[in-house]
């Protein structure tokens, strides 16, 4: 039993191991390298992304009306020359039949041409046409007939546009125009060489007549569905306008994508980020939109479905018609916003492989380290014979080599000094100065050392210092093995004798148990040098017989840290102290192997088997003080039950306590009446 160890300290634990560590720098060196190159790649390019954007929307726009004006001024105008050929020239029908022929094999996009002349109706069919496109021809005729209205506003000086694709369930588009005087002439054509030119590309171009119907669109459903956007607000302001064409940017609905633009390569990141992809899906789109600065409003769809657009329009001097280029305002940035994410993605790859990299790197630091972490908690627990291997012949490699060398010093010094005394002033639970401490005092001598040493230097000459310091440490290490079993606490070693104490540095609760452990030590010496006895020879000079006194005494002593600044040790003084080595002294003339004062029969008496001994009158001592002969343990059967029977177990000759003189070795002590003598 001893005091209680110390709680870890908070400094001790670890909060953060250097794995973590190592993970976290490069973590941070990773995600703002790579996130400031691609934010600075972003915004460099971002700018000039959306000047080229509109410019190439606007010049798409241009060419797109360019071409459609032409395709109808073309139509519109060979249309007219036939329809005048064919009023005025008196040739036969078989040439007027030819010229018809020959006209619309030069002109295969015209389906059929109407025109009315000197009150007359007449209708041009291109029968190649109508039977290439598995149309039936008299289609032609009804549609004609049911178009009057459009036929007035013509003779009105209109020229029409129509969408007459519902009616052929072909992309047809139906041009009116005024013709001579009263005169009107129409030409039915295919639209699908102006949706050529209208291309199919993330840029939408579409044309609209003066009525806000849709003509052609690369979306054909809009042309067979006779949509018409006119109510459209962007619709309005373009038909209010005087400008022939702009470009602006507006947030409409008309012409958003129905599928989600897939930016990003699978391939390049492969199918072991598809789980991060969704998990983190929401998040990097949002960053990745931040980082490609495309935002003085959001790109997302707004709650009506509405999304920025460019919209560039140029208004055609045949029919009235409007042809609009439009293209969604976060598809000028799709390429800048996959290659952010595909950044992104690489990020987050490159930080995985890092932090595995980086995992078993540390491994080779930490382990190391926590080996002398675990290594430094033994030698402050008083472990000083530690084991520590390290194959690495880097700086951690050179620290274990020395902490080797620092352990192999500790234990050799701990065994020169008081090793738990030494923990416990490592652990700063002795501090400088004394404490007044109820505890007990143990001294121990050998009898007749003086002359087994001068028989050791007769039988051995120059060798007998190795030969008693040999036969000394065999004896030290069983007494102090006895000392230590019993949570005490070896002082010093004076020569042959051995000092003790216990309840100063260690307690096991109260004076009365530590007292019962000083006296429980002295037997455990007793029983261990009766073995020790038993195995040596008799006669051997190199290994003489040890018989021991030892002297017990109970007290307030001064317990604290003796010394010099250059040596320290802890120690006890005191009363008690002194009256523990005057003790000890009256074993032999006495004739006994342990003697215990008063005060520690008084608290441990009914524990062990004693005998009073005559009262000792100390010099410095008022009343004479009261010994008692320690025979055993209170209750045990083995061993001696009277002091006589432990004269005959230890060998030593009962003294005639009446012929005994004290004062021929120590002048201090009187015994009994005697004394006065």
């Amino acid at each position: 039993m001893g005091s209680k160890k110390p709680q870890p300290r908070e400094l001790d634990k670890i909060r953060f191991s250097i794995g973590a560590k190592l993970i976290t720098i490069i973590s941070i060196i990773v995600v703002i390298s790579l996130g400031s190159i691609t934010a600075l790649v972003s915004w460099l390019v971002q700018t000039d992304l959306r000047i080229t954007a509109e410019e190439n929307n606007f010049e798409t726009n241009r060419r797109s009306a360019m071409e459609a004006e032409d395709a109808l001024k073309n139509i519109r105008s060979s249309s007219r020359v036939l329809i005048q050929n064919l009023t005025t020239m008196g040739a036969p029908q078989n040439i007027i039949r030819e010229s018809i022929d020959f006209f619309f094999d030069e002109n295969p996009q015209i389906a059929a041409i109407f025109y009315t002349a000197g009150g007359d109706e007449q209708l041009l069919v291109n029968a190649q046409f109508f039977s290439s496109r598995d149309i039936e021809e008299n289609l032609a005729a009804s549609f004609f007939g049911s178009r009057r209205a459009s036929f007035a506003r013509a003779v009105r000086g209109e020229t029409l546009l129509q969408n007459a694709t519902p009616h052929f369930k072909r992309s047809l588009l139906a041009m009116y125009f005024p013709w001579q005087t009263g005169g009107v002439g129409g030409v039915l054509f295919s639209s699908d060489n102006i949706n050529n030119n209208f291309g199919f590309g993330i840029n939408q171009t579409y044309m609209l007549n003066t009525d806000g119907d849709i003509l052609a669109h690369a979306d054909f459903s809009f042309v067979r569905n006779e949509t018409n956007i006119a109510d459209l607000d962007f619709i309005r302001a373009i038909f209010e306008t005087s400008n022939q064409s702009r470009q602006q940017l507006i947030e409409t609905n008309f012409g958003v994508s129905k599928s989600e633009f897939d930016a990003i390569n699978k391939g390049i990141i492969g199918a072991v980020f598809n789980r991060v992809k969704n998990f983190l899906q929401p998040v990097i789109s949002r960053i990745s939109a931040l980082l490609a600065g495309i935002n003085d409003k959001p790109n997302e769809k707004t709650n009506d479905g509405k999304v920025l657009q460019f919209v560039a329009f140029t208004k055609l001097d045949t029919a009235g018609a409007v042809i609009i280029t439009s293209i969604e305002y976060d598809k000028v940035f799709q390429g800048i916003i996959a290659t952010t994410r595909r950044n992104i993605y690489l990020t987050i790859a490159v930080l995985c492989i890092s932090i595995i990299f980086i995992w078993f790197f540390s491994k080779t630091i930490s382990i190391p380290l926590k080996s002398l972490a675990e290594a430094a908690k033994g030698i402050e627990g008083g472990k000083f014979n530690v084991d520590l291997e390290s194959r690495s012949r880097d700086e951690i490699g050179v620290l274990n080599n020395s902490f080797k060398k620092m352990c192999s010093a500790l234990h050799i010094f701990g065994r020169f000094t008081n090793k738990e005394i030494a923990v416990k002033a490592m652990r700063g639970e002795i501090k400088p100065g004394g404490l007044p401490k109820h505890g007990t005092v143990f001294f121990s001598d050998i009898r007749d050392f003086t002359a087994k040493s001068e028989n050791f230097t007769k039988q051995f000459g120059s060798g007998a210092s190795d030969k008693i310091v040999f036969w000394l440490n065999e004896y030290f290490t069983q007494m102090v093995e006895c000392v230590e079993k019993t949570n005490g606490v070896v002082d010093k070693f004076i020569g042959d004798a051995v000092m003790a104490h216990w309840g100063t540095a260690y307690t096991d609760g109260s004076p009365r148990k530590d007292a019962f452990n000083c006296v429980k030590a002295a037997l455990m010496m007793r029983k261990a040098l009766y073995y020790m006895n038993a195995k040596r020879k008799k006669g051997d000079h190199a290994n003489p017989m040890i018989r021991i006194g030892c002297g017990i005494n109970s007290g307030i002593v001064t317990a604290g840290q003796l010394g010099s600044d250059m040596r320290m040790e802890y120690t006890v003084i005191g009363d008690p102290v002194n009256l523990a080595s005057r003790i000890e002294a009256l074993t032999k003339p006495l004739g006994v192997d342990i003697l215990i004062s008063e005060d520690t029969w008084n608290l441990v008496g009914d524990k062990f088997i004693t005998e009073e001994m005559p009262s000792v009158t100390v010099k410095g001592k008022e009343r004479p003080v009261r010994i008692f002969a320690v025979v055993n343990f209170y209750g045990e059967l083995k061993g001696p039950q009277s002091l006589n029977e432990v004269r005959s177990l230890l060998g030593i000759e009962p003294p005639n306590i009446d012929d005994v003189d004290v004062n021929a070795d120590e002048k201090k002590y009187k015994i009994g009446e005697d004394s006065k003598k």
